[in-house]
C-alpha cells in the first residue's frame, strides 16, 4: 500500500510514500481535510539529501506505532523545502520566531487555514510522540492561548512586507561595515568565518576579492585565498570525484554531513573562477574544472538541466544505509586497489587505520599554499580510485530540475567558459540555457519553477521571483558568451516579467510569488543572503547588467528601487548582505561597458583573462541600443554609464582603456 505521496512530481516526497503515515502533499485537499475533521496540520518539511530528514523518516514516519498517533491527532502534510521554498520560508521564520534557530527537518503545526502556533526541527521518535499529545491538548483545551501565538507568528514572519525603502544609501560604507565584521570573525589557521559548523560563505568570499581589487587591501585577499585553499584540501571537497559537500560540522572543513547540492557547486565554482582570474593560481582552476566534471558528469540529463543533489547517505557493504559510505576508505582497500602505488597515496590523502569518520577516512590535505596540485603518480591513483568507487551503491540522486539553480549553474558556467577559453563548456552553457527556455517555460511565456521526467506533466510549480531573476542573469551572461542576440532577447522579457507580476508598488522590491500564483497566509520578500543568494539581490545585479548593455532605464531604476529598500536592512547585519552589496556597488560605481565589434579572438580573450567585477561586454553583431551608435570593427570600447573613452585599437590599448575605466568618480 502507498499512500499519496506515489503520485508527487518531488523524489523526496515519494521517498515516503511507503510510509503508514496518511501523507498530503500541500494544497487545498489537506486544508478543507483540516476543516472538516477540525484536527490541526501537522506540516513536516525537508529535502531529499537532508541526512537527519531521513533519521526522522526511519524513526517516526516509517514506524506504525508513531505514524498512528499522526494519523490519529493530525492532518498530515509533507513539502519538500526545494520545490516549495516559498512555503519553507514561511513556516521556517515561524519556527525561528519560536525557538530562536531553524534547521531541516521542519515539524509545524498549524490551524486548519495554516497559520502556524508551534513548531521546531528534528525531534527523535519518543519525544515526538510526547508533543504530538501535548499539541493535541493544547489544541482542544487552550485555544485562546494558541491565538495569541498565531498572532504573533502571523505578524513576525509578514514583517518583510512592511519593510520601507531608505532615502539613500552608500555602498562603499555597507561594505566597509561588512569587511569589518568578516576580518573579526574569520578564522586565521583554517579559513571561513566563525566556528563550527562552517559554510563556504561565497559571496563573502566573492565581496573580499571585490575589495582587493578596489582598495589593493592585501588582508582581504588573503582571507579568500586561505578560505579556498582550506575548502579545497578538506574532506568538504571531494578529491576522488570532485564537487563539494554543502558544509562542514567542524572548523577544519575535514567532516561534511556529505550531501552535495547543485547550487553549492554554481556558487563555489565562480569564486574559484575569479580567484584564478586575479592571481592565476593553478590549484584555483583545478578546484573549479573538478567541480564542472563533476556536474557534468554526474548531474547532467541527458537533454542539458541539472539535476538538484546527490543524498549523504548511501548502502555500505553490509547493505545499510549510512552517512558517508560512499566516500570513505580504509587502508586495505586503497592498497588492494593500487597495489605498489598505494603508499603514496595514503599519505598524500591521510587515509590511515584510525581514520577520521567512524573508523574510515574521508581523503583530505593539510592545508599547504600551493600543496594542492596532483603530482601526475597521485592523479593516476585517483583515477583508479575514482573508477573503483564507482562499483560501489552510489547516493541517491534527487532528480528534480529546479530553475533556479539550473540558472544559477549556467552563469557559472558561462564564467567558467570564458575564463578557462573552453569551447566544449560553451557547448555545455547552450545546452542548458536551450533545455530552460524550452521545458520550463511555456509558449505562452509561463516560467514554472521544477521539471521532472516522471512527473506528468513534466513542469510543476509556479515559477518564484528566485526563479526568473537567476534566467534574467543567467540570459545575459548567454549573450555576452556567445553574443546570440536570442538569449538577450529572452532575458528582457523575463526581467519586465518580473517586475511586472512580482513588484510591489508600495515599498518597492520583489514578492516571492507572483500576484496570480498561490497566495500563502503572508506574501514575503527574499531579502537575506543565505545559503543562496537573495531573490532581490539577484534581480538588482542581473537588471543593473542587462540595463548597461541595453540602456533600458526601467529596469536600473527597479534595480536601484530594490537596493534602497536592502539597504534598509543591512547595515544591521551586513554580512548576511554580501551579494546585496556587490550590487549596491555596481549601481553606485557604474558598469563597464565593453564593447567589441565583429569577432575578434585576441580582444575577447583580453577581457575575459581578468575578473572584472562591474563589467559587461557585447561583442558580434550590433543590438538595438546606444552602445553601438558608431562603433566600428577592428577597434574596442570602454564606457562607464555609456559614457565613453577613446577607441583602442590594440590589445594594449584595450588594457590601458579598461585599466583606467574608473573615471568619473
Amino acid at each position: 500500500m502507498t499512500n499519496r505521496l506515489s503520485e508527487a512530481s518531488s523524489p523526496y516526497l515519494r521517498q515516503h510514500r511507503d510510509n503508514p503515515v496518511d501523507w498530503y502533499q500541500w494544497g487545498d485537499d489537506a486544508f478543507a481535510e483540516s476543516a472538516r475533521t477540525g484536527k490541526p496540520i501537522l506540516l513536516s518539511i525537508g529535502y531529499s539529501a537532508c541526512h537527519w530528514c531521513h533519521v526522522m523518516a526511519h524513526e517516526s514516519f516509517e514506524d506504525d506505532a508513531t505514524a498512528s498517533v499522526m494519523n490519529q491527532l493530525f492532518v498530515n502534510v509533507k513539502v519538500d523545502r526545494e520545490e516549495r521554498p516559498d512555503v519553507d520560508a514561511v513556516y521556517m521564520d515561524a519556527v525561528q520566531a519560536l525557538t530562536g534557530r531553524g534547521g531541516w527537518p521542519m515539524t509545524v503545526f498549524c490551524t486548519p487555514t495554516g497559520e502556524p502556533f508551534y513548531g521546531g526541527t528534528y525531534y527523535p521518535r519518543e519525544s515526538f510522540v510526547k508533543l504530538m499529545h501535548a499539541v493535541d491538548d493544547a489544541w482542544r483545551t487552550k485555544r485562546d492561548e494558541l491565538q495569541q501565538n498565531i498572532d504573533a507568528l502571523v505578524e513576525a514572519v509578514g514583517r518583510t512586507a512592511h519593510i520601507a525603502p531608505v532615502d539613500a544609501f552608500d555602498a562603499h560604507e555597507l561594505a566597509d561595515t561588512a569587511q569589518r565584521s568578516l576580518k573579526q570573525s574569520f578564522d586565521i589557521q583554517w579559513g571561513g568565518f566563525g566556528s563550527a559548523p562552517k559554510f563556504p560563505s561565497t559571496f563573502a568570499l566573492d565581496l573580499s576579492m571585490r575589495m582587493y581589487l578596489t582598495n589593493n587591501d592585501e588582508e582581504l585577499l588573503e582571507m579568500t585565498y586561505t578560505s579556498l585553499d582550506a575548502m579545497a584540501a578538506g574532506g568538504m571537497y571531494d578529491h576522488i570525484g570532485g564537487g563539494f559537500s554543502r558544509y562542514s560540522v567542524d572548523e577544519k572543513w575535514l567532516v561534511p554531513h556529505f550531501e552535495k547540492m547543485l547550487y553549492d557547486q554554481a556558487l563555489l565554482l565562480r569564486v574559484y573562477v575569479h580567484a584564478w582570474l586575479i592571481g592565476h593560481n593553478d590549484r584555483h582552476r583545478q578546484t573549479a574544472e573538478e567541480i564542472i566534471s563533476y556536474v557534468l558528469t554526474e548531474l547532467r540529463h541527458n537533454d542539458g538541466g541539472f539535476y538538484s543533489a546527490e543524498d549523504a547517505d548511501s548502502l555500505d557493504v553490509y547493505g545499510h544505509s549510512e552517512e558517508g559510505a560512499f566516500y570513505t576508505w580504509s587502508p586495505d582497500e586503497v592498497r588492494s586497489i593500487l597495489g605498489d602505488d598505494a603508499p603514496d597515496a595514503l599519505r598524500w590523502w591521510n587515509i590511515t587505520d584510525a581514520g577520521n569518520f567512524e573508523g574510515l577516512s574521508i581523503p583530505h590535505r593539510i592545508p599547504q599554499r600551493g600543496d594542492l596540485l596532483r603530482p601526475s603518480q597521485i592523479e593516476s591513483a585517483r583515477q583508479q580510485l575514482f573508477k573503483h568507487r564507482a562499483t560501489r551503491s552510489r547516493p541517491g540522486l534527487d532528480n528534480k530540475i529546479l530553475t533556479e539553480w539550473n540558472a544559477m549553474m549556467l552563469s557559472s558556467l558561462c564564467e567558467a567558459a570564458a575564463a578557462f577559453d573552453r569551447p566544449d563548456l560553451i557547448a555545455a552553457a547552450e545546452h542548458t540555457a536551450q533545455f530552460l527556455y524550452t521545458q520550463l517555460r511555456s509558449d505562452s511565456g509561463k516560467w514554472s519553477r521544477s521539471w521532472q521526467e516522471d512527473a506528468s506533466p513534466h513542469s510543476q510549480h509556479d515559477a518564484l521571483a528566485h526563479d526568473l531573476a537567476h534566467v534574467v542573469d543567467a540570459m545575459t551572461r548567454m549573450y555576452e558568451l556567445t553574443a546570440q542576440h536570442r538569449w538577450l532577447q529572452i532575458a528582457s522579457e523575463t526581467a519586465h516579467q518580473l517586475i511586472d507580476q512580482y513588484w510591489d508598488t508600495e515599498h518597492g522590491g520583489l514578492f516571492t510569488v507572483a500576484a496570480a500564483s498561490e497566495q500563502l497566509i503572508v506574501r514575503q520578500k527574499d531579502l537575506m543572503d543565505n545559503a543562496t543568494p537573495s531573490a532581490n539581490s539577484v534581480a538588482a545585479h542581473a537588471f543593473l547588467r542587462l540595463s548597461a548593455i541595453t540602456g533600458d532605464q526601467h529596469l536600473a531604476k527597479h534595480a536601484r528601487d530594490i537596493l534602497a529598500l536592502l539597504a534598509r536592512v543591512a547595515p544591521s547585519a551586513a554580512t548576511g548582505f554580501c551579494n546585496a552589496i556587490s550590487a549596491g556597488l555596481l549601481s553606485q560605481e557604474g558598469a563597464i561597458e565593453i564593447v567589441i565589434p565583429g569577432t575578434n579572438p585576441s580582444m575577447l580573450s583580453t577581457v575575459r583573462s581578468q575578473w572584472i567585477p562591474n563589467a559587461v561586454l557585447a561583442w558580434g553583431e550590433a543590438t538595438d541600443s546606444p552602445l553601438w551608435q558608431g562603433r566600428e570593427e577592428g577597434k574596442a570600447y570602454v564606457c562607464r554609464n555609456h559614457e565613453c573613452l577613446l577607441p583602442a585599437n590594440s590589445d594594449s590599448e584595450l588594457l590601458e582603456r579598461i585599466a583606467t575605466s574608473s573615471f568619473g568618480e
